[in-house]
């Protein structure tokens, strides 16, 4: 037992402790409130809407710079021994990834015409554009004369993929391909599926992939296995028979220009700066919208930002959004949703909607079937309004048309 008048004889007139140890601090320490601070820089520096973005671009000019003025990423002279060193280090068995804030469109394409002068296949991805899929990078691939004349074994992406890589792995030929990707991490690159087919291509020992990432997690998308793979020896035909292995065997290169983005943010979608607009007084303005049933118009969800929900859901939220988004689309009218949705352009009953899911065995009761609806509902992916005298809860994803039959095919494929 504590002798409270020994306790006392310890502290000094300041109630403090006359020594204090390290566990008096630890305590002392994490008793006082946390101090977070309110200057936030999204509140202190407004971002700028498109209208003025493209103000302020159209006042730059090249004129302001000096008449010899070159940037360093556009100075010839300067990338000739640079591109050197990345000649040596693909044919040394790596692949090159290069990252960093600017642009590097210009020095990536700026390396294809090099790669092409030194007689290779050369083929150039622009990841950024919101069409661009796998398909159409494997298509590109197949044009080459003698992927072509190659017998394929099977269907689908992974054929294809495990087709080029016996191409370029035979011995006998010695064809190289320069695979030029821009954005790499951009979210038609980023599915399980191209993953596993672009991790068979880049240890082909032919292949030579430069790559392009701007995303500041990009490099968690690979293992350690993925990424420390190594590509064969061409000139071990043994290797040739061997199972073939899956990674990439990056070398990373920091690539920072400072260059515009401009050129890849025109094929952005213009609703995914909306935000921006809402934080600049056009909140009001959606308010203003009103569906057939008095209730407001419903802003538009980003594609980005649903495939950023989808990818942190179970499988059956994934069947029960596929679910809802192909029967919307069948009463969807063309062209639907432009800054704001009407819930009359695509809302579907609550009860079908549970038939459907008990059906295919998504969801067999009303608890668990509201249960994956409310991880949508929390992100704004699905909403809901209670229906009118009469009528039951409709529920609708708030997508252009043309975006939500792009996700729905994409997870089909995937199922």
């Amino acid at each position: 037992m504590y002798n409270s008048q020994a306790l006392a004889d310890e502290e000094d007139d300041t109630g403090e402790y006359a020594e204090e140890t390290a566990f008096d601090a630890y305590f002392l320490l994490n008793s006082k409130p946390s101090r977070t601070s309110s200057n936030v820089f999204s509140d202190l520096v407004p971002p700028l809407t498109p209208e003025e973005h493209t103000a302020a671009i159209k006042r730059v000019s090249e004129s302001d710079a000096p008449a010899n003025f070159t940037p360093l990423w556009q100075d010839d002279f300067l990338r000739k021994p640079f591109f050197s060193r990345c000649f040596t280090e693909l044919h040394e068995g790596f692949n090159l990834i290069f990252y960093g804030f600017g642009s590097k469109r210009y020095v990536l394409n700026a390396f294809a015409k090099a790669a092409s002068a030194r007689g290779g296949h050369v083929i150039v991805a622009n990841g950024f554009q919101p069409s661009f899929g796998l398909k159409d990078l494997l298509g590109s691939i197949e044009q080459i004369p003698m992927v072509e004349d190659a017998s394929l074994t099977g269907a689908g992406v992974e054929a294809q993929s495990q087709r080029i890589h016996e191409v370029f792995s035979s011995s006998q030929n010695d064809a190289k391909l320069y695979l030029i990707i821009h954005n790499l991490d951009s979210p038609a690159l980023r599915t399980a599926k191209a993953k596993a087919c672009l991790s068979l291509i880049a240890l082909s020992s032919r292949i030579h992939i430069v790559a392009s990432v701007d995303h500041i997690n990009a490099s968690q998308r690979w293992s350690f296995t993925e990424l420390f793979a190594r590509k064969p020896d061409p000139g071990v035909p043994e290797q040739s028979t061997k199972v073939p292995s899956r990674g990439f065997a990056w070398l990373w290169h920091d690539l920072t220009t400072l260059a515009p983005y401009d050129f890849e943010l025109a094929f952005a979608d213009p609703t995914s700066i909306y935000g921006v607009s809402a934080l600049r007084g056009g909140r009001a303005r959606d308010a203003a919208v009103a569906g057939a049933n008095g209730a407001p118009g419903t802003v538009l969800v980003t594609e980005s930002a649903a495939r950023h929900v989808l990818a942190s859901v179970t499988d059956k939220a994934k069947k029960l959004f596929v679910l809802l988004g192909a029967r919307q689309l069948e009463i969807m009218p063309e062209g639907a949703g432009a800054g704001a949705m009407q819930p009359a352009e695509g809302a579907f009953d609550y009860e079908r909607l549970f038939g459907a899911a008990r059906d295919n065995f998504v969801a067999t009761s009303d608890t668990a079937l509201r249960a994956l609806l409310g991880e949508f509902r929390d992100h704004g992916l699905v909403v809901s309004n209670a229906g009118t005298a009469g009528a039951g809860e409709m529920l609708w994803i708030p997508m252009r048309r043309d975006a939500l039959a792009k996700i729905v095919g994409e997870l089909k494929q995937d199922q």
